[in-house]
């Protein structure tokens, strides 16, 4: 049997260490069936000498000056000659060193995107599952978005739908997602944690959330019916309100409770 080509792409900046734990993980797969690519923004640290390391293994490399995160994805994309590509960025990693074979060996896939579930790093230094939609919908896109480092998707896509927008800074992978489902293009659930997502990155920051609310609503006006995203905005604002509801009738009962 056949199994797809994937591309899997690296995108780094100033972050040797994240960047060497990422290519390890592709390099211990068993699944062989890849090409690795690794964009670099011109890093000042040791990133440079890690890809020097491990160049071998790469079908692509480059080192120099971008615009920023989609601009780095897009260049990826253009040297990409898998079936699907997957966004592997620096400091992520795949779950474990089969889980390309569990994914691909012995299934056939006619599906445009397939998404996965996503390990995150606890506090107390565990790994915490979180989940996706088994069927994808609107609600979902709503309140969350599909994990680039859990999806592999159809490398034709980008030139049906065109390139990751460099009109946002942070949210373009989540216009891409808004765009495919409009166009109704065929989403597959695969039931396992895919990789392990490296909270450092731009868009997990606390100081970027204004950001990315601010770019995510704008998108889905754009590509959802206004009366949809209106009455999401009313439903969020009803369970805000709850929770800050419940909030303070447990600190009254906590408080009632001290002072009994």
């Amino acid at each position: 049997m056949n199994y797809p080509k994937l591309s899997i792409i690296t995108i780094n900046f100033n972050d040797s260490k994240g960047l060497e734990k990422t290519i390890l993980s592709v390099r211990n797969q068993l699944f062989r069936n890849y090409e690795h690519i690794i964009i670099d923004g011109g890093s000042k640290d040791d990133s440079k000498f890690i890809i020097e390391k491990y160049k071998d293994g790469f079908s692509k490399w480059v080192s120099e000056k971008d615009k920023g995160i989609y601009d780095a994805q897009n260049k990826g994309i253009k040297f990409a000659k898998g079936e699907y590509c997957l966004f592997l960025n620096s400091g992520d990693y795949l779950a474990e060193e089969n889980v390309l074979d569990k994914i691909w060996i012995g299934n056939s896939y006619s599906h445009d995107i397939l998404y996965g579930d996503m390990f995150v790093p606890t506090k107390n230094g565990k790994l915490r599952r979180l989940y996706q939609a088994k069927n994808m919908n609107l609600y979902h896109l709503f309140k969350d978005t599909i994990w680039h480092p859990s999806s592999f998707i159809r490398r034709e896509l980008f030139q049906k739908i065109g390139l990751y927008s460099l009109n946002y800074k942070i949210c373009s992978d989540y216009e891409f997602w808004m765009k495919a489902f409009k166009l109704k293009y065929k989403f597959k659930y695969i039931h396992i944690p895919i990789s392990v997502f490296n909270e450092d990155g731009l868009s997990s920051k606390t100081e970027n959330q204004r950001f990315v609310q601010e770019e995510r609503k704008k998108i889905q006006k754009e590509f959802s019916p206004i009366s949809l995203y209106y009455l999401y905005s009313i439903i969020l604002m009803i369970n805000n309100s709850y929770l800050k509801l419940v909030s303070k009738i447990k600190s009254i009962i906590k408080k009632f409770l001290l002072n009994g």
